[in-house]
């Protein structure tokens, strides 16, 4: 069952450029150098300046392992030092987590009947 992990957080807008280039980074270094995908969202409506991750894993267990070899990883820990450190708000990062729904049949397979 998959779980998605959504990460909402605000962009410092002193660095905005810098932190930008920075998410693409750790973006694409996850998902060349990991077992998940990560895609980086930009706002269409709501608080400018608030960008999010989302991270699809196979289920909760790869994601603890995924968790676990990231923060193993010096290379990564540097990007991630920069993102909490340089490019966001403190206390902006919110995070959530979501798994798909199973075992429900949908309407249109009950009116068949």
């Amino acid at each position: 069952m998959s779980v998605f992990v959504y990460q909402t957080f605000e962009v410092k807008q002193d660095n905005f450029v810098e932190a930008l280039k920075n998410l693409r980074m750790i973006q694409g270094y996850r998902n060349e150098n990991y077992q998940h995908k990560v895609e980086l969202l930009s706002p269409i409506s709501g608080d400018d300046h608030t960008y999010a991750f989302l991270s699809t894993y196979e289920g909760l267990a790869e994601m603890e392992l995924q968790n676990k070899k990231m923060f193993e990883d010096e290379e990564y820990k540097k990007l991630i030092e920069q993102f909490f450190l340089e490019d966001i708000v403190q206390g902006s990062m919110h995070t959530q987590l979501f798994r798909s729904v199973t075992g429900l049949k949908n309407d249109s397979s009950e009116k068949k009947k």
